[in-house]
């Protein structure tokens, strides 16, 4: 794949639809040459973005849309999800993993520090209503050899 590639999805904000923002970011990767585990964080990370992106910044409202821009260096892949929703954006408190695995806590609340965890950068931009997104950068030359 040449850098400085880039593709543009838009999708319903309709559970299900995170599917096909998984499958485009997962078609560029394997081009550029990411190994299987490193598309299957890269897909998880761009699933658990746009469901976020519907829930929370589309409110599941079907006419609003999720943004999903892709674009290639020669050695990273970025991934832009952003929602038209009403903002602002809402970044939560670290969660404390062992009150939710103990059930002492609400187990949802994680999809940020897992997509932290599954890719080389990850960034949340508040902005004005239909102006917050997350920044999703995987790197080749991270690739576990």
């Amino acid at each position: 794949m040449k850098a400085g590639s880039s593709v543009e999805v838009r999708i319903p904000s309709e559970l299900g639809f995170e599917k096909v923002a998984m499958s485009t970011a997962a078609g560029m990767a394997a081009l550029m040459g990411f190994s299987e585990d490193r598309i299957e964080d890269l897909k998880t990370a761009v699933a658990e973005a746009c469901i976020n992106a519907m829930e929370h910044g589309n409110h599941l409202d079907d006419n609003l849309r999720v943004g999903v821009e892709l674009s290639t260096t020669e050695c990273e892949l970025e991934v832009r999800v952003s929602d038209e929703g009403s903002g602002p954006l809402d970044l939560p408190d670290e969660p404390d993993i062992h009150r939710k695995m103990s059930g002492d806590e609400d187990p949802r609340g994680m999809g940020m520090f897992l997509i932290q965890a599954l890719v080389d950068e990850a960034e949340w931009h508040k902005g004005p209503p239909g102006k917050s997104y997350v920044r999703l950068v995987i790197r080749l030359d991270k690739e576990k050899k």
